[in-house]
């Protein structure tokens, strides 16, 4: 069995064919995570003008879902798939399983075989396993990759197909990675998967000069990360998600919201979540975002007043000026993303 081209994409054309049961859907939507276009179930005489429409309009990663759904049709599609070899790069991923295993999903998720649904009622369903297994003979032929997913979970599938697809490092780059600022006195963010409290740190709010500055100020990094409790706490943290930030996007993760918090969110939470966000990105080389929440939120409370009562101009200093022309409310996100 030959294996899947890891070079150039251009013109790769993915089929995910199989027993119904095997997986094929959960194929199909890993597929797409690594920008294939996808559809399921079309005909196969529509393959050539829909790789021809999908390449005129850019689309060079394209896949398609095969099996019995497509009736009669089924029986030009090795045919239609040995065509189109000849003129562009196509692998064909088979996906079996047990019969014990295919009747038990089809028993847990309470639909009807396919070719029992189209005129087969009478048919058991271990019959209807035989009958799709000699339909989709000349396909498993043409199979570049074949795997048995039995005793697979649905992000067991998902990792291999990316693996045997794609390549490691694409499966990783697919999770979006953020490391959000916030303040405890606004709510912990909703979307948050990892939570760190940095509120036992020396508060720069209390030191006046610092209180109107933000955490992106030098002044203020300074003055937290001069700190050996915060260095020692970045230092741990930064263990824990290097080892399992990765393992996150290999269990199939999307994504991953990393929240730090203080009181306010514009001082501790900032210089640390900004500190986090440079050492994963140096360390992994995956893209990840740092998104200061409530940046902007306090600020009119956070500037010096004079002895006549009114705000002092440029108290905040660039970024937080860059705070506030940036936000549409309060708790409007101010984020950065560097590099990949």
């Amino acid at each position: 069995m030959s294996e899947p081209m890891r070079g150039e994409a251009r013109g790769q054309v993915a089929v995910v064919t199989g027993l119904s049961g095997a997986g094929k859907s959960t194929a199909i939507r890993a597929l797409e995570d690594l920008g294939f276009f996808c559809v399921d179930n079309l005909p196969p005489p529509l393959v050539e003008r829909t790789v021809e429409v999908c390449e005129a309009g850019g689309i060079d990663r394209i896949g398609f879902g095969i099996d019995v759904r497509v009736g009669a049709f089924l029986d030009g599609a090795s045919a239609a798939f040995k065509a189109l070899r000849a003129r562009r790069d196509v692998f064909v991923l088979f996906l079996d399983a047990s019969d014990e295993v295919l009747i038990r999903r089809f028993s847990e998720s309470r639909r009807p075989h396919p070719l029992i649904a189209r005129g087969h009622g009478e048919m058991a369903m271990l019959d209807g396993l035989g009958l799709e297994r000699k339909r989709l003979a000349s396909l498993r032929a043409q199979a570049t990759i074949e795997l048995d997913t039995s005793r697979l979970s649905v992000h067991e599938l998902r990792r291999l197909v990316i693996e045997r697809v794609g390549s490691a490092k694409e499966a990783e780059t697919q999770m979006a990675t953020r490391v959000v600022s916030f303040g405890y006195k606004y709510g912990v963010p909703l979307d948050a998967d990892l939570l760190f409290d940095v509120r036992f740190l020396d508060n720069p709010y209390f030191v006046p000069e610092l209180r109107p500055l933000t955490g992106n100020d030098p002044p203020v990094r300074d003055y937290i990360l001069q700190n050996p409790d915060a260095l020692a706490f970045a230092d741990r943290v930064e263990q824990l998600l290097l080892f399992s930030v990765p393992r996150y996007a290999r269990e199939g993760k999307s994504y991953l919201t990393i929240g730090i918090g203080c009181t306010g969110g514009r001082h501790r939470s900032v210089a640390l979540a900004t500190l986090l966000g440079e050492r994963l990105r140096g360390k992994t080389g995956l893209p990840v975002a740092v998104i200061h929440r409530d940046l902007a939120r306090g600020v009119a409370a956070a500037a010096p007043v004079s002895s006549s009562g009114e705000a002092l101009a440029g108290a905040g200093g660039r970024a937080e000026g860059e705070a506030v022309e940036g936000a549409s409310g309060p708790g409007s996100e101010v984020s950065s993303f560097r590099g990949s």
